[in-house]
């Protein structure tokens, strides 16, 4: 135990020497200054502003309800046509009502996109409006409620750690491995007491050290805690293991960095696109589960926007277990061979 300790404070030393834990520690920080640009959970943030041509008539009952709905919708009045569009471009305005020639009497919107929920947000509006104006009697569905809450910051967390879990696993570990098989460090450290079994336990515990340090840190930063902490810090340990003994298993497979740092982006992007993006794709979502990528972040997606606990997520934890001591055993023995050493 004492040589696992050691040769494990030894890596996080390289670590810190070689700007590896600055790399780890940057994502957060990064992440963190980006969402905060863009997470807006104020009132404004759910405003529309709509763009309306000055010489353009439009009929009085459309005018009184927009301007009646002043803490709904945000009115820019436009010198033409072409000032909408560079205001729509340079987006200060989200769309722009004119009327609709073919049809008199009804309106005509310009979005950038039609999928945008900018545009789902004005027809909702512009429905709502009118229904309260001709008195027609309000919608079926009267409230959306969502199973995921809170924002940007909260929601697109579990992909960041999963992108951080991956980073250490495919890119950091195999890196480092590779580097002490090509300059002879590792051949020369056996040679000493240090067993193989002892050497690999530090890099498990270094891969694991560097995912922890690095999701405490997001945590930190966005302020978003689990309400189950302990099954959350069970799937970050178990994931940590699982994909720490991926990196070393891939480091083995490779004779110098820059092999080994091809080798981890081939397993990283697809490890983490299909599983970040399950979500937004039927054809991912049938895909996605035969990667332990997505074992690990669905749990941590219910876990931390569902408020679930591990009680029914056997299946994943299990799979990611054996996967890891597989992982770690095929490295033990490439570590005995001596492989490409």
């Amino acid at each position: 135990m004492k040589n696992i300790l050691l040769l494990t404070l030894n890596d996080l030393a390289i670590a810190v020497k070689n700007k590896t834990l600055l790399l780890v520690l940057f994502i957060p920080l990064f992440v963190f200054v980006s969402l905060s640009l863009v997470d807006e959970t104020d009132a404004e943030a759910s405003k529309i502003n709509i763009g309306l041509l000055q010489d353009y008539v439009y009929t009085p009952e459309i005018t009184s309800s927009i301007e009646a709905a002043e803490n709904a919708i945000e009115v820019t009045w436009l010198e033409n046509e072409e000032h909408g569009l560079h205001l729509l471009k340079d987006h200060s305005i989200n769309g722009v009502v004119t009327n609709n020639d073919q049809q008199p009497g009804s309106l005509a919107l310009l979005v950038l996109k039609k999928e945008s929920l900018h545009t789902i947000a004005i027809v909702q509006s512009f429905s709502a409006l009118q229904k309260a104006a001709e008195g027609h009697p309000p919608s079926w569905i009267t409230e959306i409620s969502s199973l995921h809450t809170g924002g940007m910051q909260r929601e697109t967390l579990p992909t960041w750690i999963l992108m951080v879990i991956l980073l250490v696993g495919f890119i950091i570990l195999p890196a480092q491995i590779a580097e002490e098989k090509e300059k002879k460090l590792l051949l020369g450290l056996l040679q000493t007491p240090i067993h193989e079994a002892q050497w690999l336990a530090a890099k498990l515990l270094l891969g694991m050290a560097l995912i922890i340090v690095a999701t405490l840190l997001l945590h930190l930063l966005s302020n978003v805690w689990p309400v189950h902490a302990f099954s959350y810090i069970f799937f970050i340990l178990v994931g940590g293991f699982c994909f720490s003994a991926y990196g070393v298993f891939l480091g083995f497979l490779c004779r110098n960095q820059a092999t080994a740092r091809t080798l981890g982006v081939i397993f990283y992007l697809p490890h983490l696109l299909p599983s970040a993006m399950s979500d937004v794709s039927q054809k991912l979502t049938a895909v996605a589960p035969v990667l332990p990528s997505y074992q690990l972040y669905m749990p941590l997606q219910s876990i931390l926007l569902e408020d679930s606990n591990m009680a029914n997520m056997s299946f994943a934890w299990i799979y990611l277990t054996l996967l890891g001591a597989a992982l770690f055993s095929l490295a033990y023995v490439l570590m005995k061979k001596r492989w490409l050493m």
